[in-house]
């Protein structure tokens, strides 16, 4: 089937991933058309998060088990593979429509007739017989009625599918989005730690010059004024360090209290190192979850529509009976007790209200709107990754520019804080750079966390990794 998109796309979607060893390297971004025409192929498939593992360039083993734990806990995923068992029984249900339906009777009638039912009086007739019989009856699938509701079912079995293959990559991504949230949070905390032992020695120093009576307490309340402040932000630090535990908590499917110990160690922040594809071409874009749904429900309401064009057609059915019926039990079996009948029914509804009418075109607009969903999918999804592709190059660029920066506030601090303790300058420089050298140390923490995120939110609006370093070396042995 062939889906025409009603304005033409332009797309880029080019990346280049870089070693972090090697921030010099240029990511770019050459342009790219969309195609005005979508063709479907079956063979357009997703891979699940534990198949691409695209999480592994961060070479973090917790972070590894943690997303395989919540692939086979999490409620989500389990509620989105529910469904998929449901669409296979739907499935099921309209397949049986191929075959015949068969019952069973057997019954008992005891019966009286009154004897005044004509004009002259005559005397009550009593009945009594056994019955046992086998009914059937079979629609022929003359016109393909039954076989296009069957191949409605089954799209919307590949809609399930691909929610659950969203499902996936939302809990993959957004798991590893919440412990690079917490491992930043918890390195804060320590480059905090280590900001308050500089801000300790510098108030000493000024204590002992208050005291050798060669500054005034000036130097000694702004000092203190710094390392308070400093201190003051450790309880907010901790609080998202706890919301992120809890987070990671509701993705595995457990309680906080569970997964707290095992996360409240601190750890370094990972930082991606893999190696991925230099390029991502327009068409990897159709194998994100929402798009397949999109097109799969745009075949299942097609599917749909040839159901209600069906109802237009004659119906041909086939009923029958085979069974026997006697007064005593001994002749039940008895050639002369067999009953039988056979009735073939040709049935045409001729006039319905324009019911059917109707219904074909409810079907013939809900089959426009899925269309329209798709187009609008396909440009959501051209959105999602052009903005998350430029925030993953910026957020590299910033690491690299403000890890300079928090080099030379560093730099600032030594060089102000020996000139003060020459006294060659007041101390009002000192509290300035240390202040300064805290904000972008810190700062600096939160650019890699969001360059991680952005990365992270790359494979998100890609629908998932597109190539590991491992699945490649294993492709190339």
């Amino acid at each position: 089937m062939t889906l025409t998109v009603n304005r033409y796309l332009g797309l880029t979607i080019a990346l280049s991933v870089l070693t972090a060893s090697t921030p010099t390297s240029q990511a770019t971004s050459p342009e790219q058309d969309m195609p005005e025409r979508w063709l479907y192929t079956p063979q357009q498939s997703q891979t699940l998060p534990p198949d691409d593992d695209w999480w592994r360039g961060f070479n973090d083993p917790l972070l590894d088990s943690l997303i395989s734990e919540a692939v086979n806990n999490n409620y989500n995923v389990a509620i989105a593979a529910s469904r998929i068992r449901a669409a296979e029984a739907a499935i099921s249900s309209a397949k049986a429509g191929y075959y015949p339906t068969v019952g069973l009777s057997a019954g008992y009638t005891l019966a009286r007739q009154s004897g005044n039912l004509t004009k002259e009086a005559g005397e009550a007739v009593k009945s009594h017989y056994m019955s046992l019989d086998a009914n059937a009856s079979w629609e022929i699938d003359l016109f393909g009625r039954i076989a296009a509701s069957v191949k409605e079912q089954k799209e919307l079995k590949n809609v399930a599918r691909a929610d659950y293959d969203g499902t996936m990559v939302s809990l993959c991504a957004s798991l590893a989005t919440a412990y690079i949230s917490l491992r930043a949070a918890q390195t804060q905390e320590q480059v905090a730690q280590a900001h308050l032992k500089t801000q300790k020695r510098v108030l000493e120093i000024t204590e002992e010059r208050h005291e050798a009576a060669l500054v005034s307490g000036l130097d000694v309340a702004q000092a203190k004024t710094v390392y308070g402040s400093t201190k003051a932000i450790l309880p907010d630090i901790r609080s998202s360090i706890a919301s992120s535990i809890n987070a990671i908590a509701l993705l595995l499917g457990r309680f906080p209290a569970e997964v707290s110990e095992m996360l409240s160690r601190p750890a370094t922040m990972p930082a991606y190192d893999g190696l991925v594809a230099t390029s991502i071409p327009a068409e990897l874009l159709r194998r994100r979850p929402d798009i397949i749904a999109a097109e799969r429900t745009i075949a299942a309401r097609a599917a749909a529509l040839g159901v209600a064009k069906k109802d237009f057609l004659p119906t041909l059915a086939i009923q029958g009976s085979f069974g026997v019926e006697s007064r005593d039990a001994d002749r039940l079996f008895k050639n002369q007790s067999i009953t039988y009948s056979v009735a073939p029914t040709l049935t045409w509804t001729v006039f319905d209200g324009f019911g059917r009418r109707a219904a074909v075109e409810s079907a013939r607009v809900e089959n426009e709107i899925a269309v329209e969903t798709y187009n609008q999918t396909v440009l959501s999804a051209t959105t999602e990754v052009e903005n998350a592709l430029s925030a993953y190059i910026n957020a590299r660029d910033y690491v690299t520019d403000l890890a300079d920066v928090v080099a030379s506030a560093k730099q600032e601090v030594a060089l102000s804080l020996e000139q003060y303790k020459t006294g060659l300058t007041l101390f009002t420089p000192v509290a300035q750079a240390l202040m300064t050298f805290l904000q972008y140390d810190d700062e600096l923490v939160s650019a890699r966390a969001s360059e991680a995120k952005a990365l992270i939110d790359l494979y998100r609006a890609l629908g998932g990794g597109y190539g590991s370093p491992t699945a490649s070396q294993s492709n190339k042995n």
